[in-house]
Order: C-alpha cells, then structure tokens, then sequence
C-alpha cells in the first residue's frame, strides 16, 4: 500500500451531539470540550496510519471560527497531513451541522503531533520495512 492510500484510509470521522450538559454559559461548547474531542479523532487517525502505540506530543494552530451552540450535530474530520521518521502530524476540522436543516460551517480547525512509541516508551520509526 503506497503512503497516499495509507494516509485516505486513516481519514477518521466522528458524529457527535452537542447537549447542554457540554455547554458552557453562553449555551455554547466548552473550548476544552472541543479539543478534547479533537485530540481524541486525532489519536484515533494517527492509530490506524501507524498501527502502533501513538502519543500526544503537541496541538497547535488551533483556530476557533466559530461557535458550537447546544442542539447541534458536530462531525470532527481527523486526516494525516505529514509523516516523519517517528513522528506524524493530523489535521482535525469540526464542522457545525444544524439539526433540522441542510446547513453546515466549518467551527474549529487544529494539528496535532503524535509520536510512535516502543513498550519502554522510547521513540521508534512509524515507517516500517
């Protein structure tokens, strides 16, 4: 498998409804909550690229456009955008989706950084042989 169809089929999508008890008192998502989520479809991507053990190394370029208010669908996109020796980068979006209507913006876009980890939790090459 060539790395661009290893990169397509670690594209990992995630639905999730925005309740109340998430919101903060604007009625709107909590930031935390949010990248919680975000770093959690990113875990999940950088799993399936790797098939190894991955961690959190770093988040960044977090921009929050706009905000989730509660009683909306929220889709999280997370997709490999950078592949090192033992170290990858993910991309994660999340797009507001309202309920009862066809409308859909994009809310928050962020990259992670995980890196493979051996069972001593040393840094080990992602690309295998």
């Amino acid at each position: 498998m060539t790395l661009e169809e290893k990169i397509l089929k670690a594209e990992t999508r995630i639905f999730k409804a925005v309740f109340p008890s998430t919101t903060n008192h604007y009625d709107t998502l909590f930031g935390g909550t949010a990248l919680y989520h975000m770093d959690e479809v990113a875990f999940i991507a950088a799993t399936r690229f790797s098939r190894q053990k991955m961690v959190t190394v770093s988040s960044d370029k977090i921009d929050f456009k706009k905000p989730i208010p509660a009683g909306t669908i929220i889709e999280l996109i997370g997709s490999v955008i950078h592949v090192g020796n033992t170290s990858l980068k993910v991309k994660v979006e999340i797009f507001i989706e309202q309920m009862y209507d066809e409308r859909r913006e994009k809310a928050i876009t962020g990259e992670f950084t995980f890196v493979a980890i051996d069972d001593e939790k040393n840094p080990i090459s992602i690309i295998k042989d």
